[in-house]
């Protein structure tokens, strides 16, 4: 295998969701300086479930047009549209216009729309292009796509965005009764520290990684050690040009080679390997682990960890994001494809989101707030729940490989149909009805 193709297919997977990522790690410099506050996470929310008209449309043209879509053309336009849209965020995203006789930011909100329409519409164009590709690129991609939150995470924490410092504050307290003196108390305060960087800067930096993406997206398709890495035949606009004939076909995976030779296909699916009552169970946890893992926990991490400091806030929000890269890391050299060991891994997964859930439902005073063994276990809750989840999720995208390019794009429309439900479920939870509270990361005040 080329060791160039693998690094084009990881920084071709980094710009799948990196200026979106990138966005939401910048929200509390972002957050301060707009009339929004902290409305702003709900309403980013509601854009990005909107943005997905764009995975939407790209999936019915598979269905109902297959190979009339330009795939290669829908990647350049996206990935030069993130391009954009990140580098005018930082010349725009503080310009403020009233409407209806109310400031908002509106720069802000149109550009997050399309960035957002740039990354869900990733998942239905990117995953199916690496068909073009042997089958172990696509665990390279999706480390890329792990990276593409672990490396905006980590230049926030260099830029020190949300770190807090705790400081003695003042509070005057009046007493009951008929005393009128105030008694003096202290009590710590939570204070921000000044970024190391401007959030102009950051979204500057936002721009040169899709700009990064967009020329290992152009030498995926042109370089000549790239092309020697492609499978027999060439795939184009979702279908397969067969060598005999200068005919165009609609593409039909080759045989799976982890099914004997002479079984019958189970069903229709792809190369028939599996039965459509395991086509439906795959599916079905693909949508639940990535509704899991990119909208519902997610929504309630400074819920579950603030409370145990702002240490481990830091701590698990870190680690998990390096954990994503390293189940993909790991599924590279142990691709278990067992649907059994699946569905155990998604329940181990499941059973730690419960945990984090439960944490996040008793802040701000969760179990064992004020033990170190606390914040460790909500750490590590947080680090094996990515890693499992994770690492599921490649092992579905290596399955769906092999079962053909129209798989794939239904791998991507899944992906998004579970974080559109997760969203709904999450959204009037946390922000209408604020069925959460927060934390303060320097006063624990719990029995």
């Amino acid at each position: 295998m080329s060791l160039l193709t693998h690094l084009l297919a990881c920084l071709f997977g980094m710009g799948s969701w990196v200026s979106i990522n990138g966005l939401w790690v910048e929200l509390p410099l972002i957050v301060p300086q707009i009339p929004e506050g902290w409305y702003l996470p709900s309403y980013l929310s509601v854009i990005i479930q909107t943005a997905n008209v764009g995975p939407l449309a790209v999936t019915l043209m598979h269905r109902f047009r297959p190979g009339a879509l330009n795939e290669p053309a829908v990647i350049y336009a996206i990935i030069g549209l993130g391009t954009v849209a990140s580098v005018l965020l930082g010349f725009f995203w503080k310009e403020t216009v009233v409407v209806a006789g109310v400031s908002r930011s509106v720069a802000l909100l149109v550009l997050t729309f399309f960035l957002a329409i740039v990354d869900c519409t990733s998942s239905v164009t990117f995953l199916p292009f690496m068909m073009r590709l042997k089958p172990q690129y696509l665990t390279t991609y999706y480390i890329g796509e792990g990276v593409s939150g672990l490396l905006p995470a980590l230049v926030a924490l260099i830029q020190g965005v949300g770190v807090v410092h705790c400081v003695n504050g003042t509070q005057s307290l009046n007493h009951s009764l008929s005393i009128s003196n105030s008694a003096l108390t202290f009590d710590l305060q939570a204070v921000y520290q000044p970024a190391n960087f401007s959030a102009e800067v950051f979204f500057f930096f936002l721009g040169a990684m899709m700009l990064v993406c967009l020329v290992a997206f152009l030498l995926l398709n042109y370089h000549p050690s790239v092309a020697r890495e492609r499978p027999n035949g060439s795939y184009t606009n979702g279908v397969k040009q067969k060598a005999r004939k200068n005919k165009w076909a609609e593409e039909k995976p080759m045989m799976d080679p982890y099914r004997p030779a002479n079984q019958k296909p189970r069903s229709s699916f792809g190369t028939g390997s599996y039965s459509w009552m395991q086509v439906f169970y795959i599916f079905v946890v693909l949508a639940w682990v990535n509704a899991l893992s990119n909208v519902i926990l997610p929504s309630v991490q400074s819920y579950s960890c603030l409370p145990y400091g702002n240490n481990a806030y830091h701590l698990s929000a870190t680690l998990a994001a390096v954990s994503n890269p390293l189940a993909c890391f790991i599924a590279m050299f142990f691709p278990v494809r067992s649907l059994l060991f699946m569905g155990a891994l998604t329940a181990i997964g499941s059973g730690l989101g419960a945990y984090i859930m439960a944490m996040a439902v008793l802040s701000p005073c969760p179990l064992l707030v004020n033990d170190t063994t606390g914040d460790v276990l909500i750490v590590l809750a947080w680090v094996l729940f990515i890693l499992t989840l994770s690492y599921v999720k490649v092992i579905i995208g290596i399955i769906l490989r092999d079962e053909g390019h129209s798989a794939l794009v239904w791998c991507g429309a899944v992906v998004q149909l579970g974080s559109l439900l997760g969203a709904v479920t999450m959204f009037p939870l946390v922000s209408l009805y604020s069925y959460f509270s927060s934390g303060d990361p320097c006063n624990t005040k719990c029995l």
